[in-house]
């Protein structure tokens, strides 16, 4: 079973079979109708991890689980609210999907890297971030999937930590950066090697 491209349109019907084959199918693949993909209209799945120890499928309160040939999904933060969204890349003539993020808001941080030993958006270095004896960590490597790439950033989401103790940046020249006492809700750039960091608030 295939899936149009364009809903609205007839597919033809199948061709007499190939005789050597026995089958609709023709021995190129690349002379298969272009005008359909194989999705079946399988409808997409959005699961919610809870604390690491389960995973609740949230695909149809959440409106995700739709029938378009989903193929990639990434999240970002696209009204700098600091509450990251979801965009899914459908192929098959589908439109592109985003769902915005309403669940309650708490705190967050995000944080751009600029190298200068290292390279130029900090691709691989390690950030960690200690509060109330908690440490998190990201590893910065932009998500490539299958046609999107996500934004070269690191965000953090704090639930309802208030003030960060210290952030270290584990560059991948070797150094080690650090500040501390910092305030959350924030985006940071932070330089390789520059004793400050710019600090830009996001939208309420």
């Amino acid at each position: 079973m295939s899936q149009p491209f364009d809903r609205s349109c007839k597919i033809p019907p199948p061709g007499t079979p190939n005789e050597k084959l026995g089958e609709f199918w023709e021995e190129s693949p690349w002379t298969i109708a272009s005008n359909e993909n194989l999705s079946a209209f399988e409808r997409n799945r959005f699961y919610i991890n809870f604390y690491g120890e389960n995973f609740f499928d949230m695909s149809f309160v959440s409106g995700t689980d739709t029938d378009g040939d989903g193929r990639s999904v990434i999240s970002a933060d696209l009204d700098n609210d600091g509450m990251n969204e979801l965009i899914v890349r459908q192929v098959g003539g589908g439109p592109l999907k985003i769902f915005k993020n309403n669940f309650p808001k708490l705190n967050y941080i995000k944080i751009s890297l600029r190298g200068v030993e290292s390279n130029s958006f900090g691709i691989g270095s390690k950030i960690e971030i200690n509060s109330l004896g908690k440490s998190y960590v990201r590893e910065l490597y932009p998500i490539n999937t299958y046609r999107s790439q996500s934004p070269s950033l690191a965000h953090f989401g704090l639930n309802e930590i208030k003030v960060i103790d210290e952030i270290k940046i584990y560059w991948t020249s070797g150094k080690i950066q650090s500040f501390s006492n910092i305030d959350v809700n924030q985006h940071l750039i932070i330089t390789e090697g520059n004793k400050d960091y710019e600090a830009f608030i996001t939208s309420e």
